[in-house]
């Protein structure tokens, strides 16, 4: 239960440090939808993009995983449709980065996290 809920705040915490590098154009409200915006992404990472990655699975491996990226820009993308306040300015190109940008930053704030003792 913890787990889920340190996962869920990060993540938050991290969506809002990637809406703010304006050069992304992912744009996020307030730390509210931030959270809001972390519960949707995770919700559909873990549903449709399970799915996705599933099926896509062997021309994920022909394109050493490229074909990830794109499923990870494409539930970034769904998710920013479905919240208020979440934003992509560049289409799919702010999809695409921003992903990329979330991942580096969630690792970066679970390695912090890691190396202070707290997971």
């Amino acid at each position: 239960m913890w787990g889920l809920l340190i996962t869920w705040i990060v993540t938050s915490i991290s969506l809002f440090i990637v809406s703010r590098l304006s050069f992304l154009g992912v744009e996020i409200d307030n730390f509210t939808t931030a959270l809001w915006s972390a519960i949707v992404f995770g919700l559909l990472n873990a549903t449709l993009g399970a799915i996705l990655k599933f099926f896509a699975f062997p021309f994920i491996f022909l394109t050493f995983g490229l074909v990830a990226l794109i499923i990870n820009a494409a539930i970034f993308a769904l998710a920013a449709a479905l919240v208020d306040g979440f934003r992509l300015r560049n289409g799919f190109w702010s999809a695409l980065f921003g992903s990329i940008a979330l991942s580096i930053v969630n690792w970066a704030c679970f390695s912090l996290l890691a190396q202070a003792g707290l997971l």
